[in-house]
């Protein structure tokens, strides 16, 4: 597949009797590549080194609002109060 890296992966003994018993249980039994690709796509997610798993960053503005209390009565000036 284009842009795609090729790696060798040793599978223990320790993960491929759960492994097994995974693939077992599904309807359809998945590629384990695809399983692979899924297991290494959430440890990255976990440890923030994914994409999805970006954290939402607010950027405080260079000048602010002017308005002291939007912090307290945020709710207020969200409704147009």
């Amino acid at each position: 597949m284009a842009g795609m890296r090729r790696a060798t992966v040793t599978i223990g003994k320790d993960i491929e009797a759960p492994l097994e018993a995974y693939l077992r249980q599904q309807e359809i039994t998945p590629a384990l590549t695809a399983v692979v690709q899924a297991a290494l796509k959430e440890f990255l997610g976990r440890r923030g080194f994914s994409q999805e798993a970006r954290k939402f960053r607010i950027t405080p503005a260079k000048k602010g609002s002017g308005t002291r209390d939007v912090s307290v009565r945020h709710d207020r000036y969200l409704a147009g109060i």
